[in-house]
């Protein structure tokens, strides 16, 4: 394709963009508009928006080569994506939090959470881990679709990065969280037939069936790098080794921690206070499902496979082609996919950060603007956007800092670090105030902090993976980890940190009576 036609498409989308986040903008008459679309939003849009902001760039190009690298245990994820993500989190969940933040008037995750406790501390704590703790999240989004397009049309990463970080500021801070849905579902329909796409060439290009192509990756396991076979790996069609490090990191940090983490994450529970009715809710459930099955099941089952076609073309398996496994998806689809192709699937990349970006970049600003804000002496206004919107410039300002601060083969690990902490934080309590009336304030505001503070302390001073390249705990003892003892030290922090957030909010709201 040549460059004339390629720069036409990428104008037509960018223009596509433009007029939606117009029309976002043109929509937004008040703070709620802005913060929630007017609790009027179509139940197809809010299925696609939930779908695109759950699927980042990070689950594409990070996830996906993690499954080159590691195999297809990371199925596992999908799975727990479909069933936790979406069906558990719509009908039991989304529900709920519907009528729950309707009968509060909450305009905001932190909001819902502060009001229905009664507590200020809840919310402003709630809002200031969103602000302080999303970026790392954010800025792992935007490597992602960063390195996506210095890799596939060898553009400088940090003019990518600029370009359509500046897009996506544009239209979340005019058209509010209308400008983020009309886009997200947009973008959306091009994930999902990229990757629907994806699979039927694949195949197609490897001139090999479904069950063909499953056996000839089976049969390749004894090239499994020595180096991965140390910790765990037996093969891309099998679960690593049970109890090894590898094991560990698949089913604590990848499918426990995005799986579970899910259900607690701020910019997608907030969506489902943007319908007006339960029904609108249920509607949505098949078509994020769907969404999820094509678009993360197709780039977990191809990033694996992508072995097959490494080791035809060059003799090697895809980690040995490309040690950095965040670049492994990119140079697939650059070698092994139509050069035409490769642009529809820059888009998609684009596509897939923008849509996370723009949610978080919302979800940071809203908890700024309406939940941290008044305490900085500003008279509370229910008309004005003005302090969501300072909020959204900032948190795109200190995401954009972090991300040149990020080390190769980040992206999934950094997605599943955020996720997990949400879960440890935030999930008990966002249960509670769902299902249980006995949970009490200063049951939610110990379940909060020591949710926080235990992931914080894992991360920092026990699990190998985040203590040894923050480097805080050799500084202050001397060692890399408090605790040479295997595998303590490759167990995930979400599995010491979200049953001890479960128990306090437990005992304490039994304890304490308000």
């Amino acid at each position: 394709m040549e460059t004339l036609d390629i720069g036409i498409i990428v104008i037509l989308y960018m223009f596509v963009l433009a007029w939606l986040g117009y029309l976002g903008y043109k929509r937004t008459k008040n703070a709620s508009d802005y913060l929630l679309g007017g609790r009027q939003t179509n139940a197809v849009i809010m299925a696609l928006s939930y779908g695109a902001t759950f699927i980042s760039a990070s689950a594409i190009v990070g996830f996906g080569g993690v499954a080159a690298t590691f195999g297809m245990g990371i199925q596992w994820l999908c799975v727990l994506n479909m069933l936790m993500g979406v069906v558990v989190a719509f009908i039991f969940f989304g529900r709920r939090t519907r009528r729950i933040g309707e009968k509060y008037g909450a305009n905001t995750f932190p909001g819902l959470l502060g009001l229905h406790f009664g507590s200020r501390t809840v919310q402003v704590f709630v809002a200031v881990v969103i602000f302080i703790g999303m970026p790392l999240y954010t800025a792992v989004v935007m490597k992602g679709g960063a390195v996506f397009i210095e890799q596939m049309f060898h553009i400088d990463y940090n003019v990518a990065l600029l370009v359509f970080t500046l897009i996506v500021a544009a239209y979340v801070i005019t058209g509010g969280i209308k400008g983020v849905m009309y886009t997200d579902a947009f973008q959306a329909v091009i994930m999902f037939a990229c990757m629907f796409f994806l699979l039927i060439w694949f195949y197609k290009t490897m001139d090999m069936g479904f069950s063909e192509a499953n056996r000839a990756l089976t049969d390749i396991a004894h090239l499994v790098p020595e180096r991965f076979r140390a910790i765990g790996h037996q093969g891309w069609t099998s679960m690593p080794v049970t109890g090894s490090p590898q094991w560990y990191t698949l089913v604590t940090s990848l499918i426990l921690g995005v799986g579970i983490g899910c259900l607690a994450q701020p910019q997608l529970a907030v969506r489902f206070m943007m319908v007006k009715s339960s029904k609108q809710l249920n509607r949505g459930i098949l078509i994020g499902s769907l969404f999820i099955a094509i678009t993360v099941g197709t780039i977990y089952h191809i990033g694996a496979l992508s072995n097959l076609y490494f080791l035809r073309t060059n003799g090697l398996v895809a980690s040995e082609v490309v040690p950095d496994l965040d670049k492994i998806i990119p140079l697939f689809i650059n070698s092994a996919m139509p050069h035409w192709f490769g642009v529809f699937f820059m888009l998609c990349i684009i596509s897939a950060s923008m849509s996370t970006l723009s949610a978080l970049f919302h979800t940071m600003g809203s908890a700024f603007g309406t939940d941290i804000f008044p305490l900085l002496g500003r008279r509370r206004n229910p008309h004005s956007s003005l302090g969501a919107r300072l909020g959204v410039l900032i948190s795109i300002i200190i995401s954009y800092i972090i991300c040149y601060t990020l080390s190769a083969g980040i992206i999934a690990k950094g997605t599943a670090l955020f996720m997990g902490i949400c879960a440890a934080t935030f999930l008990p309590t966002y249960f509670c105030s769902l299902y249980w009336k006995r949970a009490t304030r200063a049951g939610a505001i110990a379940s909060l902090s020591t949710g926080l503070f235990v992931s914080l302390f894992m991360m920092l001073f026990m699990h190998k993976a985040e203590a040894v390249p923050v480097g805080i705990c050799r500084a202050l003892t001397g060692k890399d980890v408090l605790f040479e003892l295997y595998p303590w030290n490759s167990i995930d922090p979400i599995v010491f940190a979200l049953p001890l957030s479960i128990a306090v909010i437990i005992i304490v709201s039994l304890q304490k009576k308000e």
